[in-house]
């Protein structure tokens, strides 16, 4: 039986071709989806929900976040299938565009005021359509920079994905801290509907570096060698289901981002801390600052001495510094929400951030890989994307039972350790040999996938 052919060399420079393309199409994504939770926390209770009952339309908005988190399953279903069968680059440029246009149509949308309950109705059908494009971009961008890069460096390379979601969402919060700082008559008029008009530009930028990239020399051999699958998800439940269980168990680890970003930010500017919005939007500022350093430091060291001990160190200390957290918060010091945010979000979390994009996509072979990471993540970002909206109901009436939601983030980082605990190491597995199961000389390793 034939043993898989070593993958080329990418050709000079398309490793950082690939991790440059990655970074911006994903600082787009995030720049979108961010400035979405700072306006649902901040904004949209008033401009499309009843004002007259500021909890539950605090509530309703938020729910409207975690509804793009519930479309993201079926787009990872839809665009992990196509990109599977037709390359990591068309679904990059598709989700590209897709996202630039349903932020922008954000914008544009009327208010309830305007036109009453049609109002949130279609804002949630632009969140939908935000939601199916970032299930494919992550994973189109994860498996495109890791079948691109050295093999002895997937984890830096693939890291480039994750900075550039800290890269947007450090965006979404420059562009919206002046905006928040409009005066109360002027935010809610038109000063909200900037930051999304703003996403045209980046998509275009996005677009023009995404349109020149080869596709990787991982999948051209895979096509080249066996063809496509035909049917990806049936190769995936069939040879990897119990890596997609790992891959959304440990996605839930994201719900400490959406506590930190969103329900936090609600938690610290409402009657209970009385934190200003501004200062609260620097916090989220500086943390990914600190964040774009330290995702490719800890992505560089699981090159070193592996994907799974970094990646514990994020999970498991990400539920201990969010109890810091939302503990400064709850004192209402500025100081100390800024050193506890920029260590739970900038410095811990960063390490099962910055991992995860080829902790997970090592664990799937070349023709089911993007399947693989888009199905896996997306279920357990939905879940993470709803942990905002749970978290809102268990705070308590009055919104302040910050405890409650410190240990309700914190068991929802228990199952991304189990993941890593019962996973694979695989920094060391050359890359046409990710994802298999027998050594490579059994005879399964040269099957034709039908």
């Amino acid at each position: 039986m034939s043993v898989p052919a070593p993958v080329p060399e990418a050709p000079p420079g398309q490793p950082k071709k690939a991790a440059t393309a990655a970074w911006i199409g994903s600082a787009l994504e995030y720049y979108d989806f961010f400035i979405y939770g700072s306006a649902a926390a901040l904004i949209f209770p008033e401009v499309f929900f009843d004002a007259s009952d500021p909890a539950t339309a605090t509530l309703l908005s938020l729910a409207t976040f975690g509804v793009a988190y519930a479309a993201r399953p079926l787009g990872a279903l839809f665009l992990g299938h196509i990109g599977d069968r037709l390359g990591r680059k068309k679904i990059m440029v598709f989700t590209l565009i897709l996202m630039g246009v349903s932020t922008f149509l954000i914008g544009c949308l009327p208010t309830r005021a305007q036109v009453g309950t049609l109002a949130p109705v279609l804002l949630v059908l632009c969140r939908v359509l935000q939601g199916v494009s970032a299930a494919g971009e992550q994973a189109s961008a994860n498996s495109m920079t890791l079948e691109h890069a050295p093999g002895h460096r997937r984890g830096f390379f693939t890291s480039f994905t994750l900075s550039g979601t800290q890269g947007g969402q450090l965006l979404a919060t420059l562009v919206f801290i002046p905006v928040a700082a409009l005066p109360e008559e002027h935010l809610m008029a038109w000063g909200w509907r900037v930051p999304f008009w703003l996403s045209v530009a980046v998509a275009v930028v996005g677009y023009v570096i995404r349109r020149n990239l080869d596709e990787t020399p991982a999948f051209t051999r895979q096509t080249a060698a066996q063809g496509v699958v035909k049917m990806p998800l049936l190769v995936l439940v069939r040879e990897h289901w119990a890596d997609v269980l790992r891959v959304i168990g440990g996605a839930l680890i994201a719900s400490v981002s959406t506590i930190f970003t969103v329900w936090a930010l609600a938690f610290a500017t409402g009657d209970s801390v009385g934190m200003s919005r501004t200062a609260m939007l620097w916090v989220g500022a500086l943390a990914n600052v600190v964040a774009l350093a330290a995702i490719p430091l800890w992505a560089t060291l699981s090159d070193r001495i592996g994907r799974r001990p970094v990646f514990l160190v994020g999970a498991a200390g990400s539920a201990v510094t969010m109890f810091l957290y939302l503990w400064a918060v709850s004192t209402g010091s500025y100081p100390l929400t800024f050193l506890c945010g920029v260590l739970c979000f900038g410095v811990v979390y960063s390490a099962a951030n910055g991992v995860w994009p080829a902790f997970y996509g090592e664990m799937f072979a070349t023709r089911v890989r993007l399947s693989g990471v888009a199905i896996g993540t997306q279920i357990g970002f939905a879940v993470a994307g709803f942990a905002v909206t749970f978290a809102a109901r268990i705070a308590g009436p009055d919104g302040d039972d910050w405890t409650a939601v410190a240990l309700f983030t914190a068991a929802l980082c228990v199952p991304p350790v189990i993941a890593a605990l019962t996973a694979r190491e695989t920094h060391a597995v050359p890359t046409e040999q990710l994802g298999e199961r027998v050594p490579v000389s059994a005879p399964r390793a040269a099957k034709v996938t039908a």
